[in-house]
């Protein structure tokens, strides 16, 4: 008489198995085996580190991650494009007596603001050289109590004054306020005014008439007259407007601009 066993083997014990030694069930009957165990979980996959640098798409330098502006060339992240150009600053200012010059390193908001309209520019490698002038003309910068009062600003007037007197030596005048940071060095540098944007008009000529055209500012860039109310409505921001014999260029919290044609010895 044979057996079974659990696995299959026929025996003849009653009690073990010839074959493979299993103990053989009463009756000669199987029994179930014990389940295999489960095959271990695979490792996890080593994380993937945080890129360190980012490499900008126009000069292909390194840069943050989260940079906004390419330390090498100025690219804008932000706009994907290059900075405007800016002319070059041929002008050498002085302050006003009674007035203090803005500190020209500074951005807007990264101290108080002065008391003066006019900083001079700070030195660099301009990325553009516009032609020079044939005549002589030059800006007169004014600090304008009228303006400052349709303005609403909470900033302190400075002392109006005799305005500053700024040669015009080339066909392209950059307005705005220095920024070593982001490469911005105007031909005409009203960092005194918070109400100034770093790029924030632009003055251009033929050598007998001027233009200006408002760069995307955020306060605007107004075009009026010598006589009448004061302009309310600013100039779209990228349309060249012709500066008229009497007309003059409001900006800021507090400044008015007067082109015209530069007198003996104010060129020199």
């Amino acid at each position: 008489m044979t057996s079974t066993c659990p696995s299959g083997h026929e025996s003849g014990s009653d009690d073990y198995c010839d074959v493979c030694g299993l103990p053989i069930p009463a009756g000669g009957g199987t029994t179930t085996a014990a389940p295999a165990a489960p095959d271990p979980a695979p490792a996890a996959p080593e994380p993937t580190p945080a890129p360190t640098t980012s490499a900008c798409p126009n000069c292909q330098a390194a840069n943050p991650p989260n940079a906004l502006f390419c330390e090498a060339c100025g690219y804008d992240y932000t706009t994907g494009s290059m900075p405007r150009p800016v002319t070059p600053s041929v002008l050498d200012l002085d302050t006003p007596v009674g007035t203090a010059a803005a500190d020209p390193s500074a951005d807007a908001g990264d101290s108080p603001a002065a008391t003066g309209p006019v900083a001079p520019p700070a030195e660099s490698a301009p990325s553009s050289v516009a032609p020079p002038l044939g005549e002589a003309w030059v800006a007169e910068v004014w600090i304008d109590p009228d303006w400052y009062a349709d303005q609403e600003s909470t900033d302190p007037l400075p002392s109006a004054g005799v305005p500053v007197v700024v040669p015009l030596r080339t066909t392209s005048i950059l307005v705005g306020r220095t920024s070593r940071s982001r490469g911005i060095h105007p031909d005409i540098d009203l960092g005194a005014d918070n109400g100034i944007s770093r790029r924030h008009c632009q003055l251009t000529t033929d050598g007998t008439r001027w233009w200006v055209e408002d760069l995307g500012s955020s306060n605007g860039t107004y075009l009026g007259s010598a006589v009448g109310p004061l302009p309310n409505d600013p100039l779209p921001a990228g349309e060249k407007r012709e500066i008229g014999p009497d007309d003059r260029v409001y900006l800021g919290a507090w400044t008015r601009i007067v082109i015209r044609r530069a007198q003996p010895g104010e060129t020199a």
